[in-house]
């Protein structure tokens, strides 16, 4: 239950994170400071990635998945984590010296401005999912502290994610993330060591998951037949199946590479050799912190069952088994523990460090959708037309740019609610990585080398084809799909002599 300790705990965490990022954001003056060169060391580097990477997905959706497939979840966060690795020690440099300040500018300046074009319109489906996450991450947090609906939590999620925003984004998004992931961390471990003593190791994790699955009807809900088809759900690390965990995993590492506000950490560094530093940081840091949620979901599946679960038992005749209680969906598996096994105080502390983590995240998301939703494809449709005003101011525009895509946020979570928050990012990231990472790669390492009509096909056709075999249910994970139709479209127009595009 939520006690006054519980909520005075949240305040306070809240209040402390948000007064640290204010303080932080009073020293930037302008944009400059913060998007070219800037003067973060290290650790506001490795506090601004953690800031994103270690949200709604990879606390929350990492239980929610381990609930379902055991230590399988914990692929989300090894990928992330691979991929800060990745983009620090292979592309800080070449991105630092690009003279850049977007990952799109680098890809325009080679391909012409087309490619930026579609590539804006590609990001923003992908940071569209990314926002739906944070909404149900959100709600699951709501409802469980809350004990509301599921739609009255999305639609208060999405509340506090618009206030945030016009509080203030994402403008100190380093110091404050150095204090979450201070937070993050330590109640992480924490976490994880009270799930391995609780549950008295590996054999007590295990004896938990025989026990809930020991209803015939609830083992059946789960397609679970034996105890052996258990462990190996639980147990295994390709528990979804290799191609499809492992893809997941790319997703993550390509799709870190391939996103704007992991890749402004690097130009916001003093130095390339801090830039690279922060990025491994942030690598060390987030197994430990996917590790310790994969465990929390373990240990909820063996005490826990959901409202679905438990009318799938009533429907069989079965009654609720000793020892088992109920949460309202597989999301709320980390909440739900929160509140229910560490001490009050902890606990509070833990919750709001989570919430604003995940509303920072879906604010940031949302702010940067909104800049591409005016800036590149209402600002280049008044091009085309001739426009020369606009009845409404860009400010205007933004704030109800905002509105309109949380509104349609809420109303697809309320749709896919059913669905893996992880899922979900695999997806988000998988697509940006599919849209941009051969036009980025060539035109950092190999330019005037490849057709730029060809370049600029790709990417929506990686894009098509990524969609089509994740609705197809194709075998293995979509990103492979994207991937392999961008490389081929490519790879039919390489110019016999390296040429400089200057479209």
């Amino acid at each position: 239950m939520v006690s006054i300790v519980h909520l005075t705990g949240v305040l306070l965490t809240v209040m402390l994170i948000l007064a640290v990022s204010w303080l932080s954001g009073r020293k930037v003056k302008d944009a400059h400071s913060f998007t070219t060169g800037g003067k973060s060391g290290s650790l506001m580097v490795c506090g601004a990635m953690l800031g994103t990477l270690a949200g709604g997905q990879s606390t929350i959706g990492t239980a929610q998945l381990a609930f379902s497939y055991g230590i399988s979840a914990w692929w989300f966060t090894i990928g992330a984590g691979i991929g800060a690795l990745v983009l620090g020690l292979f592309y800080s440099g070449p991105l630092r010296r690009s003279g850049c300040t977007t990952l799109l500018e680098v890809v325009s300046r080679e391909y012409g401005h087309k490619a930026e074009t579609v590539g804006s319109i590609l990001f923003l489906i992908g940071i569209f999912i990314s926002i739906m996450s944070q909404v149900m991450s959100s709600s699951a947090m709501l409802g469980s502290l809350f004990g509301i609906s599921t739609f009255w939590a999305s639609i208060a999620g999405a509340a506090l994610i618009m206030l945030l925003v016009l509080f203030g984004g994402i403008r100190s998004a380093g110091a404050g993330g150095i204090v979450k992931l201070i937070l993050l961390y330590l109640c992480s471990l924490i976490a994880g060591i009270i799930v391995w003593h609780i549950a008295g190791g590996l054999t007590g994790l295990r004896e938990g998951l025989d026990n809930v699955y020991h209803s015939p009807a609830l083992a059946q809900f789960s397609g679970l037949t034996d105890v052996e088809s258990i462990h190996h759900r639980y147990g295994s690390p390709f528990a979804r199946g290799v191609f499809k965990d492992l893809g997941g995993c790319l997703s993550l590492v390509l799709g870190v590479v391939c996103t704007q506000s992991y890749a402004q950490c690097i130009w916001s560094a003093s130095s390339t050799p801090r830039a690279r530093r922060g990025a491994v940081l942030c690598a060390l840091f987030m197994p430990v912190i996917g590790a310790a949620c994969t465990l929390v979901g373990i240990y909820m599946r063996g005490h826990y069952i959901t409202a679905d679960e438990l009318k799938s038992l009533q429907a069989a005749g079965e009654t609720l088994p000793a020892g088992i209680g109920v949460i309202e969906n597989s999301a709320q598996a980390f909440p739900a523990f929160i509140l229910q096994h560490l001490p009050a105080w902890l606990g509070g502390l833990m919750l709001g460090t989570m919430l604003v983590n995940i509303l920072g995240c879906g604010s940031g998301l949302s702010l940067g959708a909104a800049t591409i939703l005016v800036r590149d494809v209402y600002g280049n449709f008044k091009r085309r037309m001739g426009m020369t005003a606009s009845p409404l101011s860009s400010l205007a525009q933004t704030r109800l740019s905002i509105v309109g895509i949380l509104v349609a946020a809420v109303i697809a979570t309320l749709v896919f609610h059913s669905s893996f928050i992880n899922d979900l990012g695999f997806l988000s990231l998988g697509l940006r990585a599919v849209a941009i990472l051969f036009p980025l790669c060539l035109a950092l390492w190999r330019p005037g080398r490849y057709n730029p009509s060809r370049v600029l096909l790709s990417m929506p056709t990686g894009v098509a084809a990524m969609l089509a075999a994740k609705f197809a249910a194709f075998p293995g994970d979509a990103v492979y799909y994207g991937l392999a139709a961008a490389l081929i479209i490519i790879l039919t127009g390489k110019n016999r002599r390296p040429i400089r595009n200057e479209g």
